[in-house]
């Protein structure tokens, strides 16, 4: 199994699947395991996954997270991909899924995620991490807090900087 990396740092094994899209013509396959489905084809069979707190979704950077309005929080994971490390599409859809659609269970990112990335992610609403195969996971605490303070309103905190500072 794969590790996660949780918002605090720690490192855990992941015991979710993420299911590829299948090819023109073949049927989706859901393991026996805790599994992401591609949004769409969630969204297409809804009435056979409702109720599952082992069925999650994955929206890649083009996917709109508005589709998920009024059903965001009957999922217990959503992953985010990101495809390569310079689309920051993926961002917007972390804070949109939380800022504007009330998300409160676990949002993670997938695909191509570094370390650099981990503090920025935390910052848009993000509480897991898969990170590509070949970075190293103990770094990820350290990456997490690199910075002690964020100048802009985030999900991690709606006051900006110069709001916060004393008088």
């Amino acid at each position: 199994m794969p590790d996660i990396i949780t918002q605090d740092g720690t490192i855990k094994a992941d015991n979710w699947t993420v299911v590829a899209r299948p090819a023109a013509g073949d049927s989706l396959e859901v393991p026996s395991t805790p599994a992401l489905i591609p949004i769409d084809l969630w969204l297409a069979g809804k009435e056979h996954f409702e109720g599952r707190d082992d069925i999650g979704v994955w929206l890649d950077s083009h996917d709109e997270p508005e589709t998920l309005d009024g059903v965001v929080n009957e999922l217990p994971l959503i992953a985010v991909n990101f495809p390569k490390f310079a689309d920051g599409r993926g961002y917007s859809i972390g804070r949109l899924l939380r800022e504007r659609y009330g998300y409160k269970n676990e949002l993670r990112a997938i695909g191509d995620v570094l370390l650099d990335q981990l503090q920025f992610m935390k910052r848009c609403g993000f509480d897991s991490y898969a990170l590509r195969a070949d970075k190293d996971a103990s770094k990820a605490k350290e990456c997490l807090n690199f910075f002690s303070q964020g100048y802009q309103a985030a999900t991690d905190t709606d006051v900006p900087l110069f709001r916060r500072r004393s008088s």
